[in-house]
């Protein structure tokens, strides 16, 4: 693996993995906008559900993203440096966890490719680390939330923004990805690890591990 970028978890409390490059990369399939390292958190409760909430329009229809244990939840810099990209102009959209819903949103990838960055990411912030070459881009950012401006100098653990569903997302959740550039339409994805965390699988014997420098695997849990 190519050197990458080392950072924090950017949140508190336990998130559900999603799609991981510890699992394949790409790890979205694609290296397209930069997410060819990309990682998913999704905020769950300790039953690892990541909504206290089912009803039938979580089998038949879409649901606000505010039953979401994700939605709303602080976004914190995963390293220190300096933000050089800030976007805040998308409406957080309605969830989808059932496939009535999920297939033409599946169907529509296109359209949104189509209309650009803001389509795909979101409200968005883009960080230089210091002492780093790459760039850090936090994405579907709850729109209004974003608490830092361009330019300005942010630490380790700072909160940024709150979790939100702008952007090309199913559900309320944290994308967030190392790359080469601050363009998104031409950026290559760089590796992302992350210090220090614990992290356990979804089994009711799961035993919790401690990893340093390392990426989260694939339908895991993790904390700080």
């Amino acid at each position: 693996m190519e050197a990458g970028v080392i950072g924090s978890l950017p949140f508190t409390g336990r998130w559900l993995v999603g799609s991981s490059p510890a699992r394949q990369v790409p790890s979205h399939g694609t290296d397209m906008f930069g997410v060819g390292y990309a990682i998913d958190f999704i905020a769950v409760d300790e039953r690892n559900h990541t909504s206290p909430t089912v009803s039938w329009r979580t089998f038949f229809a879409t649901e606000p993203p505010e039953i979401f244990n994700a939605f709303g939840q602080p976004v914190l810099s995963p390293v220190s440096g300096t933000v050089v990209s800030v976007h805040d102009s998308e409406p957080d959209h309605e969830a989808r966890r059932s496939l009535v819903t999920l297939l033409p949103y599946m169907l529509g990838q296109t359209s949104r490719i189509r209309s650009g960055v803001g389509a795909i990411a979101g409200n968005h912030i883009i960080i230089a680390p210091d002492g780093s070459n790459a760039f850090i881009a936090i994405v579907h950012l709850q729109f209004g939330s974003i608490r830092a401006v361009q330019g300005q100098r942010v630490s380790e653990g700072q909160h940024l923004a709150n979790c939100g569903n702008s952007g090309n997302s199913t559900q309320p959740h944290i994308h967030i990805q190392a790359m080469s550039s601050t363009d998104l339409s031409v950026a290559h994805g760089v590796p992302l690890l992350f210090r220090r965390f614990s992290q356990w699988g979804l089994g009711s014997n799961a035993t919790k591990k401690v990893r340093e420098e390392a990426i989260p695997d694939a339908n895991s849990v993790v904390s700080p």
